[in-house]
């Protein structure tokens, strides 16, 4: 199991500062790259930017807590959320799917020697109508 998270690409944790506008204020957070992705995913899925969406958390939360104490946590966990219940999802979306085939991919590099080669990863790719109006 420990290899699995072992494995992951160090520039998905490394941190990065983004300075995010909230009410006319200029704030700096600091967050993994990864987060940083899932918020910019995060954003795509509701129509906005992930600046807007950030401002938008603070708002949500301060109104229902009062205060934010570690906002940059509050991401964190917003992102581990998110991704849970796409997760949880899951099952449903694959039963109103049309059948999908697996395909082994490999990454560019994945010799297979040294530390940072990879496995080939595994991309359903989906057959069938929705596939042709993409």
């Amino acid at each position: 199991m420990c290899e699995f998270f072992v494995k992951a690409d160090p520039i998905q944790y490394e941190q990065r500062s983004r300075t995010v506008r909230m009410h006319g204020v200029l704030t700096s957070i600091r967050l993994e790259n990864m987060a940083w992705d899932i918020l910019a995913e995060m954003a795509v899925e509701e129509g906005c930017t992930t600046n807007a969406i950030i401002s938008t958390f603070h708002d949500e939360i301060l109104a229902y807590r009062g205060e934010v104490p570690n906002f940059a946590s509050f991401l964190r966990v917003t992102c581990m959320r998110f991704l849970w219940r796409k997760t949880l999802a899951m099952p449903q979306a694959r039963a109103e799917a049309p059948p999908a085939e697996s395909v082994a991919v490999s990454h560019p590099g994945a010799s297979g020697a040294g530390p940072r080669s990879a496995a080939p990863t595994v991309v359903a790719i989906t057959t069938g109508p929705r596939a042709a109006s993409s």
